[in-house]
């Protein structure tokens, strides 16, 4: 795999450093609701700071405003980010969604992101599968290093891509078979078990575009309907009543699934069970959740959903790496170059 040249290696005493952080972040009645991503991006400003950079610019999205809109200004972040780490060197610039042209990878744009700045350091993963002015364009303009957070998650999500140790369990779930199937197809045919629950497990029961085997639910929790106090019961797949519908993976398909994890020596995680959002149709995911934290195993865990699951049951700190890019996490292990990497030299 590419290997983009490292801040470790940058030359950043008495220069002014323009980071691009992924700072988006939940929010809730306008405070940060969740601060991962924030604690995830002190390790490389710290490194600037103690190399005694003369400033550093931090810039990021937050959301998906359509232009300039208070319901997504990064004030709320900017303050989070300086209770975390007060220097006054540090300065957290507006969403950059604000400006259209962040979106287009807009030159203007670019050069008013790196006005002022010696280098740039590139380090929000969840945002280099994406050719915008503030991963992209202003990478052209300035000398660009990869951050200590983008390092670590090319190098652990890099293992999956080579010689793994087996058995090699891939687990993936979600609403739609297509957001994955790169994923499934570069990675499930030399996987030893590929277990698939949510949605998408009804989608590849009917038509299943892969060249492999999976293993699929068994059991569902199934509901009259799609609210979260409706009337629910657990079916053989094959006798989920007309109309209902499977809301989560059953006890039966719980237990298969986690004795295969249980015996894994490599794992991939990526997407929920089920509705797990509604505590009836969460213990699916709960018990993967658990399985893949309790595994004997390099686990790599990806995708918002499923690191939300491992942050609610208190388990993040027990998978090997739970990644911060959800789609940039995905195109890498299909195989694609991601824009955000490649405009960096190499080492």
């Amino acid at each position: 795999m590419r290997k983009p040249r490292s801040v470790r290696d940058a030359d950043v005493a008495g220069k002014r450093v323009l980071v691009r952080a992924d700072l988006n972040v939940p929010l809730d009645d306008g405070r940060v609701a969740d601060d991962t991503r924030i604690h995830a991006s002190l390790p490389t400003l710290r490194l600037l700071l103690a190399r005694d950079a003369a400033g550093i610019r931090v810039c990021s999205h937050l959301g998906r405003p359509k232009g300039e809109d208070p319901a997504f200004t990064i004030e709320p972040v900017r303050k989070r980010l300086h209770e975390l780490l007060p220097d006054e060197r540090i300065e957290v610039l507006e969403n950059t969604r604000f400006d259209p042209g962040e979106t287009k990878n807009d030159p203007g744009f670019a050069r008013e992101l790196a006005d002022g700045s010696d280098l740039f350091v590139e380090d929000a993963f969840g945002s280099v599968h994406r050719a915008h002015a503030s991963t992209v364009g202003v990478a052209e303009l300035l000398p660009a290093h990869a951050g200590l957070l983008l390092e670590r998650e090319l190098e652990e999500l890099g293992k999956l891509l080579g010689d793994v140790e087996r058995p090699f369990v891939l687990v993936s779930g979600g609403a739609k078979v297509e957001d994955k199937l790169g994923v499934l197809r570069n990675l499930g045919g030399k996987a030893d078990a590929v277990l698939i629950g949510g949605k998408m497990a009804e989608q590849l029961r009917t038509d299943n575009p892969l060249d492999f085997d999976v293993v699929l639910p068994e059991d569902v929790v199934g509901a009259a309907a799609f609210e979260a106090d409706s009337e629910s019961g657990v079916f053989p797949y094959a006798d989920l009543p007309e109309g209902w519908l499977g809301l989560d993976i059953g006890p039966r398909t719980r237990e298969r699934f986690a004795a295969e994890l249980g015996g894994a020596r490599t794992i991939f995680w990526n997407g929920p069970m089920g509705v797990f959002e509604w505590p009836r149709f969460a213990d699916g995911t709960k018990a993967v959740a658990e399985a893949v934290a309790g595994a004997d195993a390099f686990s790599v865990v990806g995708g918002a959903d499923s690191i939300r699951a491992l942050n609610e049951l208190g388990l993040t700190d027990r998978v090997s790496w739970a990644s911060t890019g959800g789609g940039a996490a995905l195109e890498l292990l299909e195989g694609k170059e991601l824009p955000g990497v490649a405009v960096i030299p190499e080492q």
